[in-house]
Parts: C-alpha cells; structure tokens; sequence
C-alpha cells in the first residue's frame, strides 16, 4: 500500500513495481554482480535451486525481507534449472550505468519460458524447442471439444506453423498431434485450463487470458507482423481457429521476447493429411524417438538411424520420423537420393569431412537476427560457409542430389563481411576490445593508431625503469582497481627514485606510480573506453548487415540438414546392410528375410538376430 511505499527504499520500490507487471514469474533482479530475488520468489529459488537463502532489511524499521540471489555470469544455468521444473522466469537488467547519484534505471528485458528460450546454452542441440498454443472450441463445463485450433513455433530457428480440426474425435487429434509435435510449453486459454487438462511428461502447461485467442485480434496481429492484408497467401483461407491459435503464440512471444521477433518471417498452414498420424500410444510402443523405460534417445529407432553431425540434420531427421510421409513422389525421391551417397563410399567420407565443419547455421542466423550473437558465434558462421563451395562441387554431378546443389548458397556477402570486419581470434562477448579487424573502420583505426605510442611506452616501461633503478625484480602491472603501477619488492625500497609516488602497501612489495604513468595511464584507459564503445556500435551495425540475409542462410540451413539426413541414412544402410524398398500404393506388405532394426541391435551382443518373412494382403491383413 502507499503507506508501506513511502517507507521502503528507493530500490525496494522499485523492484516492487516491475514485480507487479510480472506476478506469475520469478524475478531475477540485477544488483551489480547479482541478480537477486526477494520475498516468495527468493523462497522458492533457494528451494528449487539449493542456494543460501538470506534477508534483507529495505528501510527504517522494517521487517527484513527473504532474498537469494545468483552470480550474473552464471545465471543461464540457474535459469535453465528453473524452467525445466516448469517455472517462468523474468530477467530484470540495469539499464544505465551506476553514477553514484539516485538508483540505477532496471526493466524487464526477456521473460523465460520453458517454450520461449533462444540461449545456446538452454537449447538441445539435436532437439526443437517448440512452443504450442491449443485453443480448444466447445463447452468448458462439460469439457466436449467440437474444434480445436492448434499452432506452434520454435523461436530459435524461425519455424512456425497452424492448423486446424473438428469431428467427433477432435480431442484425440489434438493430443495425437501434441505427442508427434513434442512441445516444451503448451499454452491454453484460461477456461479450459480451469477444466483441469493434462499435458504428457516434459510438457509446461500454461494459462493465458481468453482474449489472446480471439479471431480479429489474431488475425490482425499475424497480419500486421508480416505485413500483408490477407492470410490467404498462407494457405490460411478460412481457417478460423488455425488462426486464432497462432495470433495466440504470436501474441505471447510478444509479451515474453521484448522485441519484433523477426525471425518468424511465414508461417505454414498444415493439414495432418499429408502424413500418417500415430496415436500417442503407439508412438510410444514403438520408440520412434526415445524408450518407454530410460525416455533416451539411445535404444528408439532414432538411435539407430542418426548418424547426422550437424544439429541441422539432427532435428530434421528427428522430424521426419515423428511425420511419416503418405506420398509416394517425396519418399521416392528422399529414397533416391541416399541411393546415390550409399552406392558412393569415397563422397560420403568426402561430404562427412565437410560437414563435420559446419556449426548450427540455422539457430545462428536467428541470433543474429536477434542480435543475441558474440564475435566467435560470427566467426563460425564464416567457417561454417567457407565449406559450401567444395560441398557444392562434390555433387555437383550427383542428379538425385540437384535440388540441394540449387540451394546450398555459399552466401559470399556473408563470408567476405565476417572476413573483413572481425578478428579471427575475438573475445567471447562484445564487453572486451579487440573484436573489429584493422581496415574495417577508419574511426576505430585512427583511435588505435593515436594511442599506440602511450601503449608502446607503458610497454617499455619495466625495461627502462629496471635500468635506471638498478632493480632487476623490478614489475609493471595493470589491475582493474588500481589501473597501472609499478612493483618494487621490500628489499629495495631504498633504490625506489624521488620521483616514484606510493600507491599500494603489499606484505612483501610496495607499488608506485610517477606523473609520467599516471598520464599515459589517462591516455589509454579514456581511449579504451571509447575504443570499446566504437567496436560494439560497429559489430551491432555488422550484425545488422548479416541480418539482411537471413533468407539465403537459412535456405543452405535447410539444405546443409537434408543432406546430413540423406548422408546418415545412407551409412547406417551400408553398414547394417539394408536395402532400398519398393513403395506401391496397393495394399500389400511384402517383407523377405526381415529384420527389426533396433531388436536386432539389442541382440547383437549376445544372440543372433533370426530373420523372417512377413506377407500381409487383400485378404490376410491380420497377424499375430
């Protein structure tokens, strides 16, 4: 109350404020080094995470307050922790520099989500991180589902997509979907989450207000985000509720993310049609993806299958096995093209070779979009594309591989303005100096150029001062609270110049600075200041360049991924010695000397894998 403000502290005000605007998450409150937390949410933190939960009193007779907190560096581990126990966590950073006068300015920059995270360091590399919206359309009360809208997207790589059901049977479409699709939140309107609906394991159910789903809102949201006048482009025509539900993802990432979000640039209209939908149970009694007892990938069909080496692949293969594909022309062709590598051993080791290069494109691109990327993840995108020219000249003359060969673009802009403006060997984070490549910027260079002789001169400082002293163990050092000095042992004090000022008394050394240093020292640490400043403003506008190519990177994104799919398949079928099938569409099902892939591999150690025929047709479709 206005009673209990006026007592607290400027901060304690402060933090009580933006806590306000976000009650359903825990807030992480930046406090120099720290981000700390207070009150239920420091409870809860030092319960979940097993930290030190302290207090902390916030104005004149006042009852301390519970706090915990976290070191900034190591936050993202802290996080992740949080999340994946389902909670949302809201990043609350200083926004201007300390001054000394009045508190620092704080708000809210990302809200974290277990379905909204873009941070390397929280995603699963071979993994997508979908978010999903389900907008059930019937009776609450009762619980009946008549429609239902269904969308998702996965903010690290752009992908987004919507459809729609309705019939008898919705409800058990809509979790057949859930299961294939796998997402880590699920959000949902209020009223259907206060009917009490169960999401699978490792799935976040989230509530959001009704109003998020409503037809206009959404459709004027997803219209005004890319920028058409109509979703019929999208083969969204019609689709109410497939439309509904993706206003609603779009309309909590905008809440969550803080930003325009411009790596979700289309968004596909699906329908389950198109491919052969599994119930939930049988995806689970065949360990596509994982096993019923361990949930590891390591034993399920797809740990057999998945030999990719670029997380690209990784996830593209996972969702092909989640989809299977009902038409013949697209098997055929996917078939067509491991053909080619497997019949190739020397260009499958040659492709391996190059692949092994290539980093996760796809989920940089969006960094960069974002502008959530360091000088190093740059630098492996430039690598990673220095490879697409011999890539392209391997296939070349491969016919079933023509359609990757047309896409994988090399991206030359991309690779000479990474060349040209970073260091190749940068820091990790733009807060240190000595990202931008000399030449890049005749501002930045002129600024280097001019301070180089007081860094020459700090440089030679120790050898001229050892031989005008005598003093051979003599040191000169920088330290970020002292800046430079000059180190003397005890034992020579007496040799120490008239000229020497005492800074800092050591148990064993004194240190010393002369109005020289401290000049020179003026000089160079105003001109990092500056020099850090240009290179962050020059990497931002880098970065902003890159940007604009954001479609050709993720067409070779995509191909790079089809062809380590294609190039995995094709080695495991070498090496277990699989064939190719013959795909009709008559209801036959001919299997000679069969063999199930992943029994035979839990066999192999210690029994033979006995092969079998299987014949199933028009009239004896049942076995046991």
């Amino acid at each position: 109350d206005q009673f209990y403000m006026a007592r607290v502290t400027p901060m304690r005000r402060q933090y009580l404020e933006i806590k306000s605007q976000y009650p359903d998450c825990i807030l992480m409150f930046r406090m120099g080094d720290f981000y700390e937390m207070f009150d239920e949410d420091a409870e809860t933190a030092a319960r979940e995470l097993d930290i030190t939960l302290t207090a902390r009193a916030h104005g004149k007779g006042q009852d301390k307050t519970p706090m915990a907190g976290v070191p900034h560096h190591a936050v993202d581990g802290y996080i992740q922790r949080l999340i994946e126990k389902g909670f949302h966590v809201a990043v609350c950073d200083q926004i201007t520099e300390p001054t000394g006068r009045g508190i620092v300015e704080r708000e809210v920059t990302r809200v974290m989500t277990p379905g909204t995270v873009v941070e390397p360091s929280l995603l699963d590399d071979s993994k997508p991180n979908y978010l999903m919206a389900i907008l059930p359309v019937g009776d609450p009360e009762t619980g009946r589902w008549t429609k239902a809208g269904l969308a998702f997207a996965d903010i690290s790589t752009g992908e987004f997509s919507a459809t729609q059901f309705d019939g008898d049977d919705v409800g058990m479409l809509v979790f057949e979907e859930l299961a294939r699709v796998s997402p880590k939140e699920v959000i949902i309107p209020e009223q259907w989450y206060e009917r009490g609906v169960t999401m699978p394991d490792g799935v976040h159910l989230s509530a959001v207000q009704d109003w998020t789903f409503e037809f206009i809102g959404a459709e004027q949201l997803l219209c005004d985000h890319f920028r058409v006048s109509t979703l019929d482009g999208y083969g969204l025509k019609g689709q109410t509720f497939a439309i509904s539900a993706a206003g609603g993802v779009l309309q909590y990432l905008r809440t969550t993310q803080k930003n325009s979000l411009e790596q979700l640039v289309t968004i596909r209209a699906y329908s389950t049609a198109s491919f052969m939908v599994l119930d939930q149970f049988t995806r689970r009694n065949l360990e596509l993806v994982e096993t019923i007892r361990t949930r590891k990938t390591r034993g399920s069909l797809l740990g057999i299958l998945d030999r990719t080496v670029t997380p690209m692949g990784a996830r593209l293969l996972r969702t092909w096995l989640n989809q299977p594909l009902l038409d013949l022309d697209r098997l055929n062709a996917r078939l067509d093209a491991v053909e080619a590598l497997a019949s190739n051993e020397i260009l499958r080791d040659e492709i391996a070779n190059e692949l092994k290069q290539v980093a996760d494109i796809e989920r940089l691109t969006n960094r960069i979009v974002l502008g959530k990327v360091g000088p190093r993840d740059l630098l492996a995108l430039r690598d990673s594309l220095a490879v697409m020219p011999s890539l392209r000249t391997m296939i070349e003359d491969v016919g079933k591989l023509s359609a990757i060969y047309e896409r994988l673009d090399p991206c030359e802009p991309v690779f000479d303005l990474i060349s040209h403006a970073i260091q190749d060997e940068p820091p990790a984070t733009v807060n240190n100096t000595g990202i931008i490549r000399e030449g890049y910027s005749d501002v930045l260079d002129k600024i280097l150029h001019d301070t180089q002789d007081a860094r020459d001169w700090i440089g030679n400082l120790e050898s001229h001062e050892r031989r005008r002293t005598g003093i051979a163990s003599i040191k000169v050092s920088f330290n970020k609270v002292f800046g430079y000095y000059i180190e003397v042992t005890k034992a020579h004090t007496d040799k120490v110049p008239e000229d020497y000022v005492r800074k800092q008394t050591l148990v064993n050394a004194e240190r010393y600075i002369t109005p020289e240093l401290k000049e020179y020292e003026t000089l160079v640490l105003n001109a990092e200041e500056e020099i850090l400043a240009i290179e962050r403003n020059l990497f931002a506008d880098v970065c902003q360049l890159l940007a604009q190519h954001r479609d050709g990177l993720m067409k070779t994104a995509r191909a790079i991924a089809h062809l380590d799919c294609f190039l995995s398949l094709a080695d495991v079928a070498v090496r277990e010695d699989y064939v190719r099938p013959v795909l009709t569409a008559d209801n036959i099902l001919h299997i000679q000397a069969g063999r199930h892939p992943v029994v035979e591999k839990l066999l192999e150690a210690t029994t033979r894998y006995v092969s079998n025929d299987s014949v199933f047709d028009e009239g004896d479709r049942v076995h046991i």
